[in-house]
């Protein structure tokens, strides 16, 4: 492990957490979802606090008293995984992504035009199962079904 990461540890987070995760949240997808269009991006956003959020079991990992990403849990599936833009690369997705296994997840969606994303889950040992030509509410970005 990375000794940058000795002073890291996994909390679980709540509603007074929402806005810095959303920041996370937008950093991380304005650096790594360029195939996005701004008016999808906008309409996401509009909807982690209020829809997003509340349906999941977040947890962050905090380095030194700071939150650099997140991932959030839902029956056996990683539904949402970020790192904070000026973080990633440096470890935290693996340890949220370990997390994530020890609390039973075995299923994760991953936007088909994130190949960062599809190659991290790949690497994690996920394989694709099955893919649909939209995302769950119809918007045209591939959605690839990955499972341990």
């Amino acid at each position: 492990m990375n000794a940058y990461l000795c002073d890291m540890k996994i909390v679980k987070c709540g509603e007074d957490d929402y806005t810095t995760l959303a920041g996370i949240w937008e950093r991380s997808v304005m650096a790594t979802h360029n195939f996005l269009k701004e008016a999808d991006f906008n309409e996401i956003k509009a909807a982690l606090i209020p829809d997003y959020f509340p349906n999941v079991d977040l947890y962050a990992v905090v380095d030194n008293g700071a939150y650099a990403g997140f991932v959030g849990l839902s029956a056996g599936s990683i539904e949402m995984l970020f790192i904070d833009n000026f973080r990633r690369g440096q470890g935290y997705g693996s340890i949220l992504m370990e997390f994530a296994k020890q609390q039973g997840a075995t299923k994760v969606d991953v936007n088909e035009q994130n190949a960062s994303a599809l190659n991290f889950y790949k690497a994690k040992g996920f394989r694709v199962m099955s893919r649909d030509a939209a995302d769950d509410v119809g918007r045209p970005y591939p959605i690839l079904h990955l499972s341990l």
